[in-house]
Formats: C-alpha cells, sequence, structure tokens
C-alpha cells in the first residue's frame, strides 16, 4: 500500500507540516484498524492457535464448543490485551519497513519518487516490512500464545494476564526468553507479508485499473482487495505459522 503523495507546492515551509498530517493520519488509521482486526478475529485466532498447539480437537466447531464451555465468553478473548496494545506500533512498524522497501528498490533501480514500482519491487518492499516488524511482533505473539493455551489443557488458567505471563516467561529462561521463536516468526512474516502486500497492490490496481495511490478508489475495491490479500497471506503463512506456534508455546527446555 503505497502512501499517499503530497502535491508540491510553492511555499516550502508547508511541505514538512503537509508531510508530518500525512504520517500521522497513517499513523493513526493503522493503529485503528489494527486494534479492529484484533478485536474481530482474535477469538478465531485463539481457535487456531490451540488447534495447531493440541490433538484434542476434532474439527474448528470441536474446538469452539470445549472453548466455550470451559472458559465462557470472555475466555474467547484470552490473551488479547498484548496485541491489542502493540497493534498500533505493529501496523506502524510494518508500514513504515513497507516505505523503506520501497525507497531501497527506488534507490537501486533509480526510480523518482512519482514512477510506480513493477510487481517485483513491490514484493521485496512487502518482505522487507517483516523484519523490523518481527523485532515487536516476536514477544508480543509468545505472551499471546501462551497465555492463549494455558487454560485449555483442563488445569484452569496459569497466569492472570499478559503482564503476569511475561513475567512468567522471564522467570523461566531470562529476557531472551520473550523472543523465542524469532526465526520461525519471520519465516512465517516474510513469505506471507509478500503475499499479502503483492497480492493488496495488485488486486486493488486490476479492480480500478490504476496503480494504487492514485486517483480514486472506492471504498469496495479497497475492502475486496483487503479481504482477498489477507486471504493469501495466511495461505502461504499457515504452515510457518504451525510451526511458530508450538515453538513457542513448547517447554522451555
Amino acid at each position: 500500500m503505497s502512501a499517499v503523495e503530497v502535491p508540491p507546492t510553492p511555499v516550502a515551509v508547508e511541505q514538512p507540516k503537509a508531510s508530518a498530517a500525512s504520517g500521522t493520519k497513517s499513523f493513526l488509521s493503522g493503529g485503528f484498524g489494527g486494534m479492529c482486526l484484533v478485536a474481530a478475529g482474535h477469538p478465531l485466532d485463539l481457535l487456531k492457535v490451540r488447534m495447531q498447539t493440541s490433538t484434542e480437537y476434532k474439527s474448528t466447531l470441536d474446538c469452539f464448543r470445549k472453548t466455550l464451555a470451559e472458559n465462557g465468553i470472555r475466555g474467547m478473548y484470552r490473551g488479547m490485551a498484548a496485541p491489542l496494545v502493540g497493534a498500533t506500533p505493529v501496523f506502524a512498524i510494518c508500514f513504515w519497513g513497507y516505505g523503506m522497501g520501497q525507497k531501497i528498490m527506488r534507490k537501486a533501480y533509480n526510480l523518482s519518487p512519482t514512477e510506480a514500482l513493477s510487481t517485483k519491487q513491490i514484493l521485496f518492499a512487502g518482505g522487507f516490512s517483516a523484519i523490523p516488524t518481527t523485532a515487536l511482533m516476536t514477544p508480543m505473539e509468545r505472551i499471546k500464545c501462551t497465555l492463549q493455551v494455558s487454560s485449555g489443557n483442563g488445569a484452569g488458567a496459569a497466569y492472570k494476564g499478559p503482564i503476569d505471563a511475561a513475567m512468567g516467561i522471564i522467570r523461566s529462561g531470562g529476557i531472551t526468553n520473550l523472543f523465542k521463536g524469532t526465526c520461525a516468526t519471520l519465516l512465517r512474516d516474510v513469505p506471507g507479508s509478500v503475499a499479502y502486500f503483492g497480492a493488496y497492490e495488485l488486486i486493488k490496481k486490476s479492480l480500478t485499473n490504476q496503480s494504487a495511490g492514485q486517483g480514486s478508489i472506492s471504498p469496495v475495491a479497497i475492502v475486496t482487495a483487503g479481504g482477498l490479500a489477507g486471504m493469501a497471506n495466511w495461505a502461504v503463512a499457515i504452515p510457518p505459522d504451525v510451526l511458530k506456534s508450538r515453538l513457542q508455546t513448547a517447554p522451555d527446555g
């Protein structure tokens, strides 16, 4: 998703203000969108993690029934605090990384800021965005997955919340224990981000018959492109995500 270009203005001092305003709007809208994503998708994410780390469930519906019976509606949102708080900085870093990837491609191919990137250059920028994001994503995912499976064994919740879980993880293996699964997270997010950003740009372009960030793009086209891009992301990311979930919830040692 390319950054919105600010038209040139004859007053030089006004350009930084416009750029800063655009950056602030992107940060706030991205953060709010990330929180909405977590709030809407967390129950399904909890089922996903439990099915990935246990063999006691026959299907998604079976996992849902057992989780609901054991923990109630509130239990479906167990472990949500960590990703909810981290949504804004994670999405901000993700899109900052995507912009940096675009800048690298423009510099490498001597492209001006107004020239459209090729498909392979967009794919590179998408994959590059996952690298800085992983530094924040890994401990957040470690805490979330630990909370999600802590009460799934019938023995009750092992931790009271994300802070208690983080302290428990640190006590058992030091601060580096929070970053357990970093390589697996990269293995998931680099190809997943390539699929997401590549699919998003290509689908949006095909729906509007123009490059992203240029001209008027309908909300329907944006929502459709975003939804299909998310499907492309998880089609690629699910296998390494299983490895990541099992690694991050495995006993220490």
